[in-house]
């Protein structure tokens, strides 16, 4: 999400003008709300976070600072949302899990490194293997599926992943890394199989 494309005022918003924040919200929305829906799996509750979102800068708005982009604050208050109702849902996961003190020093060996990288592209974008990959991506941890969703799915700069979930640019890379792993390994199978029915 560009700042230069959607020229969102931060000074008018800060005035409180609604008009300014109506664009804001036109602007993000779509995004935010992708982001929610990968990171929670339900309509619902990605509706809250993208509400909650909104309500929560329109509160906030006169504090920010302009550190990051306006687009990287709006997706830390997005993340931070669905982060706490994912505590809220499962209170037995640990809060070390899903925060920046959580292991990424955690060893991880892919059991299946199939390579299906010689695959057309329209074989990678049917509807079938879109959804063998959305089915992959909730199955990471969530420490993992959300470096992943803002760094390779909404394409925030690693520094700006790492400022969206306060991490530093190693710990992304190391996440982002692992989440990639993963993937592979999870989809290493189906592709495979793909790869050797165009071959008979």
């Amino acid at each position: 999400m560009s700042e230069t494309t959607t020229e969102i005022s931060v000074e008018a918003l800060r005035r409180g003008d609604r008009a300014e924040f109506a664009r804001m919200v036109e602007a993000y929305s779509g995004p935010i709300h992708r982001l929610a829906l990968k990171m929670l799996a339900h309509p619902q509750d990605a509706e809250d976070v993208l509400q909650n979102t909104f309500l929560k800068a329109l509160q906030h708005i006169r504090g920010f600072e302009g550190r990051s982009s306006l687009s990287t604050w709006l997706y830390r208050i997005a993340a931070n949302e669905a982060l706490m109702l994912i505590r809220r849902q499962r209170p037995e996961t640990p809060l070390a899990d899903l925060g920046p003190d959580a292991d990424d020093n955690e060893d991880f060996a892919p059991a299946n490194l199939s390579d299906w990288c010689c695959l057309p592209e329209q074989e990678l974008l049917t509807s079938e293997s879109r959804a063998r990959l959305d089915q992959a991506i909730r199955r990471l941890p969530e420490k993992l599926r959300i470096v992943f969703l803002l760094r390779d799915i909404e394409g925030l700069s690693i520094a700006e992943t790492g400022q969206t979930l306060d991490l530093s640019e190693t710990a992304v890379k190391t996440r982002l890394l692992r989440a990639r792993l993963r993937l592979r390994d999870d989809l290493g199978a189906y592709y495979g199989e793909r790869l050797g029915e165009r071959k008979k």
